[in-house]
């Protein structure tokens, strides 16, 4: 396993020190990166580093971190002065997903930071280009949309806003591999991006399914996991069909397009969920009965999984089939 704490001389800022930003983090720290991590809340200016430490702990305990955690940790500051990013070449935001606050961090941002910084929203649905308007340098502003536990998964959309110069798009691209990620570039905006307008779609198939009285949770769950979920950390859906052949999924469509749900409305089962106060596993509460202490070994067994499914995802990089010459020329590792 090549050592996650490859070394990188840029600096680095990160706003918001939730769950997904001390994750952030995390995967900055373990890849050599010096980091200012920017926060309103009291709590996690005494709280993140001890967070941080434990999860680069974690890391070195599962084989993907070769470094001193305990060294990695001093690269970290936490700070609630924005002033603290002056001379930070990247900076990541990963706040509430509000247009206004993310826009407001970022002009606070800008009086800081060189104009040359890049600036990334890890927004999951906002386009970028919304976010770009009234800024001094909407060029270099992007979407990097993480996945959860951002220091773990091999996940990464950089998504192009209608400012958003090539330049800095080829130079996310190029930290995001340095990152351990396999990333995916949208070149055009669009609301949701690649993963999110895709598992909506799922999603909105599934809540039809179970509301119609055709399945239940448990059963849409279990197909899914068993057949969806045994290729697709090999294979996307179009190299899926590449290998499983291709004129039948057109067939297929001829016939399923037409009967799928078309419907832009919530589902009223999802409503009735969050109007219960379930939050999943966080309370013990959703669409699955828990105990406390269930949930907990659920949230373990997650991150367990999560460690082991990417150790498997590297075995069998995106380009795994391509003759070395063609990886070569690709760009990827």
């Amino acid at each position: 396993m090549k050592d996650r704490a490859a070394k990188s001389s840029v600096p680095v800022g990160v706003l918001g020190m939730g769950l997904m930003g001390r994750s952030i983090v995390t995967c900055l720290l373990s890849a050599g990166h010096r980091v200012t991590g920017i926060t309103s809340s009291p709590s996690k200016l005494t709280t993140t580093r001890r967070h941080v430490l434990r999860l680069l702990r974690d890391l070195e305990r599962e084989g993907l971190l070769r470094s001193d955690p305990h060294h990695l940790i001093e690269r970290l500051t936490i700070s609630s002065d924005y002033s603290d990013l002056r001379g930070s070449e990247v900076v990541i935001e990963s706040v509430v997903e509000d247009i206004e606050t993310k826009k407001d961090l970022y002009r606070r941002v800008e009086e800081v930071v060189p104009a040359r910084c890049l600036i990334g929203s890890n927004t999951s649905a906002i386009p970028v280009s919304l976010l770009q308007r009234g800024l001094r340098h909407p060029e270099r502003v992007l979407g990097f949309h993480w996945a959860e536990p951002a220091h773990i998964t091999r996940f990464m959309e950089i998504i192009c806003g209608e400012q958003t110069k090539p330049s800095y798009a080829e130079k996310a691209v190029r930290l995001a591999r340095g990152w351990g990620k396999e990333p995916s570039l949208l070149r055009r905006d669009i609301r949701g991006f690649i993963t999110n307008r895709c598992m909506y779609a799922l999603l909105r198939e599934a809540f039809h399914l179970v509301e119609k009285g055709y399945a239940t949770v448990a059963d849409v769950d279990r197909s899914l996991r068993n057949d969806l979920g045994y290729w697709i950390t090999f294979a996307g859906p179009f190299r899926f069909m590449d290998l499983t052949g291709i004129p039948a999924y057109g067939a297929v469509m001829r016939d399923l397009f037409p009967d799928l749900d078309n419907s832009t409305a919530v589902p009223d089962l999802m409503t009735r969920v969050v109007q219960s106060g379930a939050r999943g596993v966080s309370n013990a509460k959703g669409f699955y009965p828990y105990t406390p202490e269930s949930a907990r070994h659920w949230e373990k067994l997650f991150l367990k999984f999560s460690y082991e499914i990417r150790k498997l995802a590297v075995k069998y990089p995106e380009d795994a089939g391509d003759s070395p010459a063609r990886r070569k020329r690709s760009g990827q590792r």
